[in-house]
C-alpha cells in the first residue's frame, strides 16, 4: 500500500489544527481509502496553545505525527524541513489555515499516480484581500520577467511532492531554502492545477509587511541578477549624464563669464540625487550579501524541540 504524508505547518493555528487534520482524515477515508497516509504538523514555536492541541492529536492518532521547533525559524525553513522528515512515496504541503483546499488532494495524487513527479497549485484568484493579490500578480510579473529560471505564477508550495524530488532537496544542503524557486529550477515534470483561494477560516494571519518583502528580496536575490546589473548600468548612465553637464557648464561660463551663474542649486540637486540613488543600490547588494552570508554559514535549518509520534517508523527502520 503506497503511503502519502501530509506535511502542514503551522504557527499559532490554535484554532486550526484540530480542523484542518480531521478534513484530511475524512478526505482520505472518503476519496482514498486505498492509501496510507501520515499527518505531520511542524509548529514554528507557537505562542498560544497550538502546542498542547498538538500533543493532544498525536496522542489520539498516532498517523498525526509533530515536531515542535525550539524556536521560529521563519516561513521558508520550517515547511522545507518538515517535508524532509516525510516518509512517505510522496507529500503533500499545505497550510493549516484552510487556504489550501484539502479537497484538491484527491486530484493531486489522481495526477501523481499518472506520472507527474510534482503537482502544484496554482492560484488564479483569491477571496482574501483584492489588492494584495493584484501587488502579489504584479510582484510574480516582475520577477517571471528579471529571473533567468522560469518562474511558476501564484504558486506558493502547496502541491504534491514524489519520493524521488524529496530526496533532491535532501541533497541540496541549503540553509535558506526558497522552494517555490526550486521547484521551478531542480523540479521534475509538473502538472499545475488551478484553484481560487478561499478566506481564512480562522484567527489572524502572520504574514506582514517585513515577511513579504523578505520573500520578495530571498527570490530576487537568488533567482535574478537583475538587481547587481541595473546598478552598474544605473552607475554608468549617471557618470555620462554627469560628464556632459560638467562639460556644458564649462562652456557656458568661458562663453558667458560676466552673466552665467552656475549657484549652489544644481550642485545640491546633484548631490541629493546621486546620494539617494546610492544609498538605494548599497542596500540592494546588501540584501545580496545578507543571502551570501546565510549560505556560507551553514546554519541549520531547524533546531527541534521535541517530535512525537516518530517511533514507530525509528522502530521499523531499525528492524
Amino acid at each position: 500500500m503506497k503511503k502519502i504524508s501530509v506535511v502542514i505547518p503551522c504557527y499559532n493555528e490554535e484554532e486550526n489544527v484540530g480542523p484542518i487534520s480531521e478534513a484530511v482524515i475524512a478526505e482520505f477515508k472518503k476519496s482514498l481509502p486505498q492509501y496510507d497516509y501520515e499527518i505531520i504538523f511542524i509548529d514554528n514555536d507557537s505562542q498560544d496553545s497550538t502546542r498542547e492541541l498538538l500533543r493532544g492529536l498525536c496522542e489520539k492518532n498516532h498517523r498525526i505525527k509533530a515536531i515542535l521547533n525550539a524556536k521560529n525559524f521563519g516561513q521558508f525553513k520550517s515547511p522545507y524541513y518538515g517535508l524532509l522528515q516525510a516518509t512517505g512515496d510522496c507529500a503533500i504541503l499545505l497550510v493549516a489555515d484552510f487556504q489550501d483546499p484539502v479537497e484538491l488532494i484527491p486530484r493531486f495524487v489522481a495526477e501523481w499516480e499518472k506520472g507527474f513527479r510534482i503537482v502544484s497549485g496554482i492560484k488564479t484568484s483569491s477571496k482574501e484581500n483584492k489588492m494584495m493579490y493584484f501587488l502579489r500578480s504584479c510582484y510574480y510579473k516582475l520577477i517571471k520577467k528579471l529571473s533567468d529560471v522560469e518562474q511558476i505564477e501564484h504558486f506558493t508550495g502547496f502541491g504534491l511532492y514524489d519520493r524521488k524530488f524529496i530526496e533532491v532537496l535532501k541533497q541540496l544542503d541549503d540553509p535558506t531554502p526558497f522552494l517555490r524557486g526550486i521547484v521551478a529550477e531542480l523540479g521534475f515534470r509538473r502538472k499545475d492545477i488551478e484553484y481560487e483561494q478561499p478566506k481564512r477560516r480562522a484567527g489572524k494571519t502572520s504574514n506582514n509587511f517585513y515577511r513579504l518583502y523578505d520573500a520578495a528580496m530571498l527570490s530576487i536575490t537568488s533567482y535574478t541578477k537583475a538587481g547587481l546589473r541595473l546598478a552598474t548600468f544605473f552607475g554608468c548612465i549617471c557618470s555620462v549624464i554627469s560628464m556632459i553637464i560638467a562639460v556644458v557648464y564649462l562652456v557656458m561660463k568661458l562663453i558667458y563669464w560676466d552673466w552665467f551663474t552656475a549657484g549652489m542649486a544644481p550642485v545640491l540637486i546633484g548631490m541629493f540625487v546621486l546620494g539617494s540613488i546610492q544609498l538605494f543600490f548599497v542596500g540592494l547588494l546588501g540584501e545580496y550579501i545578507l543571502t551570501m552570508n546565510a549560505r556560507i554559514m551553514k546554519r541549520p535549518l531547524v533546531v527541534e524541540e521535541e517530535r512525537i509520534n516518530f517511533e514507530e517508523d525509528q522502530d521499523t527502520s531499525d528492524k
